[in-house]
């Protein structure tokens, strides 16, 4: 079932050196789904093992019902970091994001939401999520103002550069904060999985929620297929050049990666070590 190769995976992870597992309110299917699950691995195969584990959750997409279910309130920020406490069955997380701008609600409430979480002993840090570097930056001087440490997670790829151009990664290198990365295999366009033709298992076939058949176009095709040439010449998959090409970054901390099979862990944990990008491959 759906838990045991939930488990499989964060073992292999963990048993490979991963010990930062990402998760958010909103997360299943069904919301709430992913840190119920969670929850219940830190019961049986990761008892014992909390304090080594880095674990995040996030709030700010649609929840529940009502006016305060999403956004970017005192309310719904509190709120539902006790909520997903009790999914998880724990007394703090490492990292509670806000997992987006919201600009209906003012900056100085969000951030001060986020830093009483902190000073409650609820969450270790706090992250800001898919913000740009403008208004990263006016975050940042409120958290600095209240003591509070924070990190940011954005989503890139070398087919989704809009991260360069957002300021995000310059806003964070000048206050010396981190970025943490995701979707870093363009929801695995970047792997050899659609290099020739569109599996039945696939995440095109059996979900479609983040990536569609229509963004498989000859041109991008063309792309892929250039770019699994040089991570060949490299020795390398194409998965393993996209996460070397993130890694590059010095604001980069650090990336994230989905698997539905251990094996795909085992291929990401060998970019350990392995040569940096050249100028001609970059």
């Amino acid at each position: 079932n759906s838990l045991e190769r939930m488990a499989q995976l964060c073992e292999t992870a963990f048993d490979g050196g991963i010990t930062h597992f990402d998760l958010a309110n909103n997360y299943g299917p069904p919301a709430g789904a992913a840190e119920r699950n969670f929850g219940r691995l830190l019961k049986t195969i990761f008892a014992g093992h909390r304090d080594e584990l880095v674990i995040s959750t996030k709030a700010g997409y649609d929840m529940w019902d009502g006016p305060y279910g999403d956004g970017g309130s005192r309310k719904y920020l509190l709120a539902s970091l006790d909520q997903s406490l009790k999914r998880l069955g724990v007394d703090y997380v490492d990292i509670f994001y806000h997992h987006r701008p919201d600009p209906e609600t003012p900056l100085e409430e969000t951030m001060g939401a986020l830093a009483q979480a902190v000073r409650s002993g609820k969450a270790l840090y706090v992250g800001l999520s898919n913000y740009d570097g403008e208004t990263m930056r006016r975050a940042a001087d409120i958290l600095e103002q209240l003591h509070c440490p924070y990190i940011n997670q954005n989503r890139y790829s070398i087919l989704d550069r809009e991260t360069e151009r957002n300021g995000i990664l310059d806003a964070s290198a000048d206050r010396k904060k981190g970025v943490i990365i995701y979707s870093p295999l363009a929801q695995g366009m970047l792997t050899d999985r659609y290099l020739h033709g569109i599996p039945e298992d696939s995440r095109i076939r059996t979900d479609g929620r983040f990536l569609q058949a229509s963004q498989l176009t000859e041109e991008r095709l063309a792309q892929l297929r250039q770019l699994q040439a040089i991570a060949q010449d490299r020795g390398q998959t194409l998965a393993q050049l996209a996460l070397c090409w993130i890694l590059r970054q010095k604001a980069v901390t650090s990336v994230l990666v989905g698997a539905s099979r251990p094996e795909q862990i085992t291929d990401t944990l060998q970019i350990v070590g392995q040569k940096p990008l050249t100028d001609e491959e970059l």
